[in-house]
């Protein structure tokens, strides 16, 4: 199991943990089909399907044309082509950028920091001319990054603490969450895992799976894992089956979900072979990590369709960030639009307190209001959980809005979501007292 081999395509590695990403082990599980740790084929000589084939948004298309004229659209629309084109340089970023000053600076190499890397198709929807907008503040790191506050850590949520493995976390009682790789296609800047992702912290691969697997398997408690990392659909077909075979096979296992933002920074990746591969090991869940209207293009579209077509429950994730999509015509455009891609919105998170992320955070007030400006306004189902993640492990705790105003006598109080108050009859005292006498 420590041998491993490296992929054909591997996108140029600007830390160890990049390469680390793209390696598998050799055949040796029994059970598995003779090539079932083949590369994937690369190439634009493919088998025709019209369903392999990805539209270009025009943004994509104009990008291409421009800063990639010897590549061929099929080149553009294969995973392997973006992740080895990933952009990770300031001599690359700026012949696609209008870089400011500041974006310059904190662009020179620096200790600690998180590293910067883009996929070309992400970077094609990224405002070349103005630094502000919301997709290029959550990508291109600024010096904002480099002011840390007292409150501010590299682990905010105590995930080390509760990890009885490398690579696990088990902080609640049936779930663990399951930390396969370090690499990302595209790095957030406000990454709640910025202490390790990207860097040669961690050991990739099957060597660190087996001792999370070995405890999970043990662990009879466990009814549902979350693989996550990093992110999970960065990683071939073979050896994400090579996981998903594993898990499966534990009886105690109920329930598996992937942690991803590959459908909006990679779409590319979501490939008829890997859906018709995902959909053997329901039930699956698929949780997706969007940040702005602005990802939900053609192609992220045609990425969620087919995840959910395979039968796969899709549910958003976002961080609320100031400047980026803290507004309630950003949030409901963003929501309503992964309703309209079967995302069921899920969680909003108040951004954690991460290393370098002040500038990012909103006050938790801010959120609230929001939620309040949601709800009513728009389906229901466009409404998440509203939710901050307790520093030192405390867990996932939601936040509402103030609905409920009291009790008057046998009426309780409530104010709608257009501010206005209702009485509710409460006959619950009432029953209890008749009761009472009664005896």
């Amino acid at each position: 199991m420590d041998d491993i081999f490296e992929l054909d395509v591997e996108p140029p590695a600007r830390t160890a943990s990049d390469r680390e990403a793209f390696f598998v082990p050799k055949p040796g599980l029994s059970g598995l089909a003779p090539d079932f740790f083949a590369p994937a084929p690369t190439g634009c000589h493919r088998k025709k399907n019209s369903k392999s084939t990805f539209p270009l948004n025009p943004k994509s298309a104009a990008f291409l044309a421009r800063h990639y004229p010897q590549a061929k659209p099929c080149q553009w629309n294969q995973w392997h082509w973006q992740l080895k084109h990933r952009i990770t340089s300031l001599s690359v970023l700026e012949t696609v950028l209008d870089l400011t000053a500041d974006e310059r600076k904190a662009l020179q190499p620096g200790k600690d920091m998180l590293p910067m890397a883009v996929t070309p198709y992400y970077a094609s929807l990224l405002d070349p001319r103005d630094p502000k907008q919301p997709l290029r503040r959550c990508v291109i790191p600024t010096m904002d990054e480099h002011r840390i506050l007292p409150c501010e850590e590299g682990d905010p949520l105590g995930e080390e603490q509760d990890s009885p493995v490398p690579g696990l976390v088990h902080r609640y009682p049936d779930r663990v969450l399951f930390l396969v790789t370090d690499f990302c296609s595209t790095y957030c800047r406000y990454c709640t895992r910025s202490r390790r992702v990207g860097k040669r912290e961690t050991a990739q691969g099957p060597g660190r799976w087996e001792a999370a697997l070995r405890y999970i398997g043990r662990t009879v408690q466990v009814r549902d894992v979350l693989i996550s990392g990093g992110d999970p659909l960065t990683m071939p077909d073979h050896a994400l089956e090579y996981l998903l075979q594993r898990i499966r096979a534990i009886d105690h296992v109920e329930i598996i979900r992937i942690g991803t933002k590959v459908p909006m920074v990679l779409p590319q990746r979501i490939t008829a072979s890997l859906t018709h591969m995902l959909k053997r090991y329901h039930p699956l869940f698929i949780s997706i990590h969007s940040a702005h209207a602005e990802e939900l293009t053609p192609e992220a579209a045609l990425a969620c369709s087919r995840l959910a077509d395979a039968g796969i429950p899709l549910g958003g994730q976002t961080v609320l960030l100031k400047g980026i999509n803290d507004t309630i015509a950003a949030l409901t455009s963003l929501f309503q639009g992964q309703l309209r891609n079967r995302i069921r919105p899920y969680y909003l998170y108040q951004c954690d307190q991460v290393r370098g992320t002040g500038h990012f955070r909103t006050s938790v007030n801010t959120g609230l209001d929001l939620i309040r400006g949601l709800r009513g306004h728009t389906s229901g189902y466009a409404v998440p959980h509203y939710v901050v993640d307790l520093p030192r492990g405390g867990g996932k705790t939601p936040l509402c809005p103030e609905y409920f105003q009291g009790r008057d006598r046998d009426e309780l109080i409530f104010k709608n979501y257009a501010g206005e108050l209702f009485r509710v009859y409460d006959p619950a005292d009432v029953f209890a007292s008749q009761k009472a006498g009664a005896a």
